[in-house]
């Protein structure tokens, strides 16, 4: 009974080494010298054309040493010439994380992200509703966002007001003006008088002025 329940103990422990061996093996990263002869390898393999090959040998690589740079750029670069422009995005990602001053990754990461921009918007502008200059995009958008938000989430309650109050003595001024100067200037101007018979009086009276020395 003894025997057999030594043996089993005996049998779990060497178990457990086992993993623990394996397990410190797969963790532990590769020397630099061996490491860069494995990188130069899988360099020679995508200069040879096989892209997908390296691929797989960069992600090796990447494995066994986490916190090496060289395998992610080098996997962001294949991405993109693949136009696989979101693998390359995450892999430029994770070669910056490790190493900051990468240009390599950094021109990955803009460029394949102005990539994916300007395929976003052609498909944008291929849509039949969006179809049209920018005037008549920019109206289809903003009907579609007062459709869906409301018009009180596109404008403010506040911004209402100020622009109703803003509105109304621009218009009023202008009427109440014009239509008080044709009064005023009826007002003003006099009627012409009556013409009167006083200047044809005297001719009357002075048409001969010799009449009183005749009698």
């Amino acid at each position: 009974m003894k025997d057999r329940l030594f043996a089993k103990l005996s049998g779990v422990v060497l178990a457990c080494g086992v993993i623990a061996g394996c397990a410190s093996q797969s963790t532990t990263p590769p020397s630099a010298e061996v490491f860069n002869k494995s990188l130069a390898d899988a360099d020679a393999v995508a200069k040879s054309g096989d892209q997908d090959k390296a691929l797989g040998l960069y992600q090796q690589l990447a494995k066994s040493d986490p916190t090496r740079e060289e395998p992610w750029s080098r996997i962001a670069q294949i991405q993109f010439a693949q136009n696989h422009y979101g693998q390359a995005i995450v892999a430029a990602q994770e070669a910056l994380q490790r190493d900051a001053t990468d240009r390599q990754a950094k021109s990955v990461l803009a460029v394949a992200g102005l990539r994916i921009a300007t395929q976003s918007l052609g498909e944008l502008r291929q849509d039949a509703s969006l179809a049209g200059d920018a005037k008549s995009d920019a109206q289809t958008l903003a009907k579609q966002l007062r459709d869906t938000l409301g018009e009180s989430a596109l404008f403010p309650p506040e911004q209402k007001s100020q622009t109703k109050k803003i509105r109304r003595p621009i218009h009023r001024p202008k009427v109440a003006a014009g239509a008080a100067a044709p009064a005023d200037s009826g007002a003003a101007t006099p009627p012409p008088p009556p013409p009167t018979s006083s200047g044809s009086a005297p001719q009357k009276g002075g048409a001969d002025p010799f009449s009183a020395l005749r009698n």
